[in-house]
């Protein structure tokens, strides 16, 4: 700790537990510059729970999964937003913000899901089944949200599909969480093939080693996992429900399964849990690192855009969403 900052040091209290004393000198630098540019400029950060505790506790403003950054983004009071988390997540910021400056600190931070299904996909799934509504979950580009009905998170899926009152739909791109939500309901819901090349390594075996090794551990899964990794778990839901578990039940030892970094945030706000850690990094959120933040609010880069022709159409699909 000599020569830090004293903001630096005072934050190295909360994530001493998950940052190595030695590793935290390199950080020091850009949390102050981040913290002093923040003030300057009237920005705020936005950061996905799969970001790094050096983002996620020292200079985030505003942390959750998916759902809660859509909906907090709307009531964000400053001129620039910084998305600490993957492409899709900073266009659905801008969309719910267009009169505000949008940055995501490395455009190649993108998403699997996102990217395996385009507009021109979902006007041929209409075409193929005329008449269902299509669900569109949040891991999605601008134009893909501008061809869909509703969006959904994971944290929502399941009331979402229950707002809509109708017999079948089609949810895309992620085909886990599809199969995982008609599980939960009557309604059938036609799937896409997109993945999460995250959750889609996890296995059945995997728990089953893992409660092996781990007498008593409790497994928390999320939804985009494989079904049978679901039913293995002993509780299924978003990055935010896993959270609030953990908060809430206390267990003596947990596994969550999910992104890396996911523990470690968690860790940080629960001391007296033990965190088994099956570490499965999401190689697209990692590339938002301090260093890029800083530079990105420095530089005002990059900023977000979105094409004015489906900004209407995929804004209306996203706020749809927050209200159910």
């Amino acid at each position: 700790m000599t020569g830090a900052l004293p903001t630096a040091a005072f934050l190295y209290e909360r994530v001493r537990r998950v940052i190595p004393s030695i590793e935290w000198p390199a950080f020091t630098d850009d949390i102050d510059a981040i913290l002093a540019l923040k003030r300057e400029r009237n920005a705020v950060i936005l950061a996905h729970n799969y970001q790094t505790p050096e983002i996620f506790h020292c200079v985030a403003d505003i942390v959750g999964d998916s759902l809660a950054l859509a909906r907090k983004a709307m009531t964000v009071d400053a001129d620039v937003i910084v998305l600490a988390g993957v492409h899709f997540m900073a266009e659905t910021a801008k969309l719910l913000n267009p009169d505000k400056t949008v940055l995501i600190p490395d455009l190649a931070a993108g998403c699997s899901l996102a990217d395996s299904i385009m507009a021109e996909d979902v006007r041929q799934m209409r075409q193929r089944y005329p008449g269902v509504p299509v669900i569109t979950y949040v891991n999605t580009s601008a134009a893909v949200k501008a061809e869909s009905d509703i969006c959904c998170t994971s944290g929502n899926a399941l009331a979402v599909v229950k707002s809509l009152r109708v017999p079948r739909v089609i949810m895309l791109p992620d085909e886990y969480l599809a199969k995982n939500i008609a599980a939960q309901t009557k309604v059938e819901i036609i799937a896409w093939k997109g993945r999460c090349e995250v959750h889609e390594r996890f296995t059945a075996a995997d728990i089953h080693e893992l409660r092996e090794a781990h007498p008593g551990v409790t497994v928390l899964a999320h939804p985009e996992c494989p079904p049978e990794v679901v039913a293995a778990a002993d509780f299924a839901g978003s990055t935010a429900a896993m959270s609030d578990y953990v908060g809430q039940q206390k267990p003596a030892r947990v596994v969550l399964m999910t992104e890396c970094s996911m523990s470690d945030n968690v860790a940080v706000e629960h001391p007296d849990v033990d965190f088994v850690r099956p570490c499965n990094l999401c190689p697209h959120m990692k590339r938002i690192t301090l260093a890029n933040i800083r530079t990105a609010l420095e530089e005002n880069r990059h900023i977000v855009t979105i094409e004015p022709r489906i900004v209407e159409r995929a804004r209306w699909a996203v706020e749809r969403m927050l209200f159910v």
